[in-house]
């Protein structure tokens, strides 16, 4: 069956919506960060854990690869790769507009519900989630248009479905975007 993928900007919600689809449809559930971990496999390193990131080799290998736009656009090769085979659920912020596949669903959330998000997330104080918000929101913005012209955030033309997640919960978005790729493929 055809991938799902869900884009929109940090802490939208994209990782808990997906996780609940994957887990419903028995689909694979895949994201960027899944897919460097792969490539430090790749390049000699053990990894271990979701934590791993934090380790000395996590921190090194992140360190090769800022400035480097050969990595991101390694791992986006590699994510639409995995979307052509099939049953993933992918978090992404440019397979959108670099696949021609998959189902593609835009979570819109503001970034004051952004922000509460993270902070409850991450047990920060909200306005250091704004802060950081609005710093991931202005970086990905920036890198996804030098490295591809996508006008990150603003450009909704690749999505099949859009969703603004500030009102409703996690397992209600999940539910909408099930219904929708469900009635798109004629699943019963």
């Amino acid at each position: 069956m055809e991938s799902i993928i869900l884009c929109g900007m940090p802490a939208s919600g994209k990782t808990t919506v997906a996780t609940i689809i994957a887990k419903k449809l028995g689909y694979t559930l895949l994201g960027g960060g899944d897919i460097l971990k792969e490539m430090a496999r790749d390049r000699g390193y053990t990894v271990t854990g979701p934590e791993w990131w934090d380790t000395q080799d996590g921190i090194k290998f992140l360190r090769e690869r800022d400035g480097n736009p050969d990595f991101d656009r390694e791992a986006d090769r590699r994510i639409v790769q995995k979307i052509k085979e099939g049953n993933y659920v992918v978090t992404s912020y440019t397979a959108p507009w670099l696949s021609k596949e998959g189902f593609k669903v835009w979570l819109g959330a503001t970034q004051g519900s952004r922000a509460g998000r993270m902070s409850l997330r991450d047990s920060s104080h909200i306005n250091e989630s704004t802060k950081a918000t609005k710093i991931r929101d202005d970086e990905n913005i920036s890198l996804y248009l030098k490295l591809y012209g996508i006008d990150f955030g603003r450009d909704l033309k690749p999505f099949d479905l859009v969703i603004e997640t500030d009102e409703i919960f996690a397992e209600q978005v999940a539910t909408q975007i099930i219904a929708a790729y469900k009635a798109r493929n004629n699943i019963k």
